[in-house]
């Protein structure tokens, strides 16, 4: 295959999961700021949802505030921001293009039938209700793509290209959503495992569809370290890191089997999985929570740079 090629499907996969992801955490922000609880001390839903994104720094240079209106608007319909959910399918889809001949009918007609749908909508919904059915109506968009993708694609170089984009995503994707709200999220005057703090672990664990999971995983109420065990290190959440380095080991040794030889970016990802699989909870928040997921965005960041420099260019 030709490395552009790879490059396209990798970042296709990329960029249609990265929309979901906003998605999920403008709707996630949506239902914090609709509950009374969440307005006591001093609020930030808001800007923690820029934070939680990537893109505050970016954010901050359009808008004075954080506000509802700013950051929906930002985050998903501005064309002044290349991560927002309009600039992600406009990219998908020209990705999607390029390599028009690798993908299968259905996973071109799940990317084209929503570029084109998307259009619709304009420059965004005129009401909260609204917002909640486009929000949903994206969510739903990417797992359709990605189901075409899974359901239709032959397991070769194609296929485990695109999933490994998926995954390297996916495990940036729910690294943020943990560290942004155990650092950013509960106002100071707030008690940890107060009420504000278990609506708002609730929102997240729905963030990433996993609040039906924790409670068949544990069986007891909302937990800190319960909930980063359940996204860090159980191996049966789709959504956890441990979950994404498992499929993207997997993926990775298939393409270098596909090859014939191995490289840094098989070697990183190894390494990653194996401290994954070493780690404790007890010795993760003895350490620092925010250090471990800092730590592990960058060797993330690191592992995507590897995959290019390896495969893409």
């Amino acid at each position: 295959m030709l490395s552009r090629t790879a490059d396209n499907l990798y970042w296709l996969s990329r960029y249609v999961e990265r929309a979901e992801y906003l998605a999920r955490i403008l709707d996630a922000t949506q239902r914090l700021t609709a509950l009374p609880l969440a307005y006591v001390g001093e609020s930030n839903e808001w800007e923690s949802a820029v934070a939680t994104a990537g893109c505050a720094s970016a954010f901050f240079r359009h808008y004075d505030e954080a506000n509802e209106e700013n950051v929906t608007h930002f985050l998903a319909f501005s064309a002044d921001n290349s991560s927002s959910i309009r600039s992600c399918f406009e990219l998908a889809r020209s990705n999607a293009r390029a390599v028009r001949t690798a993908l299968t009918v259905e996973m071109w007609d799940a990317i084209n039938g929503t570029w084109l749908e998307l259009k619709r909508y304009g420059n965004g919904p005129n009401s909260r209700e609204e917002l909640s059915r486009f929000l949903r109506w994206v969510q739903e968009s990417s797992l359709r793509y990605d189901g075409s993708a899974y359901r239709t694609m032959l397991r070769n170089d194609a296929y485990w290209f695109s999933r490994l984009g998926v995954y390297i995503e996916r495990a940036d994707n729910t690294a943020r959503i943990l560290d942004v709200k155990y650092h950013l999220l509960l106002p100071e005057n707030e008690r940890v495992g107060g009420p504000l703090d278990y609506f708002q672990w609730a929102a997240i664990l729905r963030s990433v569809s996993a609040l039906t999971a924790y409670h068949w995983v544990y069986r007891e109420s909302l937990k800190p370290w319960l909930v980063g065990d359940l996204l860090i290190l159980r191996d049966e959440m789709p959504r956890s890191l441990a979950s994404c380095y498992q499929a993207i080991v997997r993926n990775l040794d298939d393409i270098g089997a596909a090859y014939g030889r191995q490289g840094a970016a098989q070697r990183q990802a190894r390494g990653i999985r194996t401290r994954l699989q070493n780690s404790q909870m007890d010795g993760i928040f003895q350490r620092g929570l925010h250090e471990f997921i800092g730590e592990f965005i960058t060797e993330n960041n690191r592992l995507g740079s590897l995959v290019t420099e390896q495969f893409l260019v």
